[in-house]
């Protein structure tokens, strides 16, 4: 196939989900990299994106040369960074290496990312899963082990209230109390302590799964306008102005994801579609669980750098993923 010109971050996100199944991906991966040295790239702060995805392509093929190649540039567009994206980029890289014989080189790449395990929860998980493919399981633990006693020394209290308050620290007590179960090593304090903030967030999120149903009922920027212009009663029971709209969601899908939840999506909805007065809740709770049995679906979270899932055309990280923190 050949890809079109001016690839935008969505493009990109979904040649992420449908390159692998493609008759050529290496085909795909190599005029990735064309469109980086072209100007093909709507975005050209994109590039670390496209050479990274193209790096997996030849990575899922058994292509390593190829792959270090894509892996190699990749971390030379991200190389001004220091924040998640640059950080999956290097333990790509690793994981290349590790897979090429080159234990030594893998952990030279690896090693500079762990004070970032502290401050972005993905890179967390990709250094993690990085260790892992190198057989390096105790080393991923140790490190996590460090990033956890780091982060409650920050803190002014031992122990956080609940989930929610412990942000990055429940993250890293999740990946290292199941990695922890994997390696069979026994439960200590901070296993404990992992356990007792899921337990805590499970038990304060049951009454609010008995509430609306349509807490993920999404209203396209349009259908907003349409809404509030047929309900106006909806500004005050519901939100105000689209912004308010998509920031409620936006917390509320960084809520669920804090209890384990994943497959989250919202669910797009029309007011052609809609059938009732959208002022009564339970109209609008119904018509949620219709669309929650249907096909249609926006999956979250979309990657930082891929079009935000509002429908806005703007990059994630500079749309909702900054709401969720208002």
């Amino acid at each position: 196939m050949s890809l079109k010109t001016d690839l935008t971050s969505a493009d990109l996100s979904q040649l992420r989900q449908s390159a692998l199944g493609a008759a050529d991906p290496l085909g795909i991966a190599a005029e990735l990299a064309e469109a980086v040295d072209s100007g093909g790239l709507a975005d050209p702060d994109d590039a670390g994106y496209a050479l990274t995805l193209a790096a997996e392509i030849a990575e899922s093929r058994t292509k390593l040369d190829a792959a270090l190649r894509y892996a190699d540039r990749a971390v030379d567009a991200y190389q001004k960074r220091d924040d998640t994206q640059a950080a999956s980029a290097h333990a790509l890289r690793a994981r290349i290496l590790f897979r090429s014989g080159r234990a030594d080189d893998a952990m030279a790449e690896l090693e500079p990312l762990r004070p970032l395990l502290t401050r972005y929860p993905d890179a967390a998980a990709y250094v993690t899963a990085a260790l892992a493919v190198g057989g390096r399981n105790r080393v991923a633990e140790q490190w996590l082990t460090e990033a956890v006693q780091a982060t409650l020394a920050e803190r002014d209290q031992p122990e956080p209230a609940d989930a929610e308050d412990a942000g990055q620290l429940f993250f890293l007590l999740q990946q290292r109390h199941r990695l922890r179960h994997l390696i069979g090593l026994p439960h200590d304090t901070h296993d404990n302590l992992a356990e007792r903030l899921e337990t805590r967030l499970a038990n304060s999120a049951a009454p609010a799964a008995g509430g609306s149903a349509d807490d993920l009922l999404f209203w396209p920027q349009a259908e907003f306008d349409r809404l509030l212009a047929k309900w106006p009663a909806l500004t005050e029971s519901y939100d105000r102005n689209f912004d308010d709209h998509r920031a409620r969601l936006e917390r509320e899908l960084v809520r669920l994801a804090g209890t384990g939840r994943v497959g989250l999506a919202v669910f797009p909805g029309s007011v052609d579609g809609l059938t009732g007065d959208a002022t009564d809740a339970k109209v609008r709770a119904d018509y949620a669980r219709r669309l929650e049995t249907g096909t249609t679906k926006i999956s979250w979270p979309p990657e930082r750098n891929a079009a935000c899932w509002c429908g806005s055309g703007i990059k994630y990280k500079k749309c909702c993923l900054p709401r969720s923190r208002g």
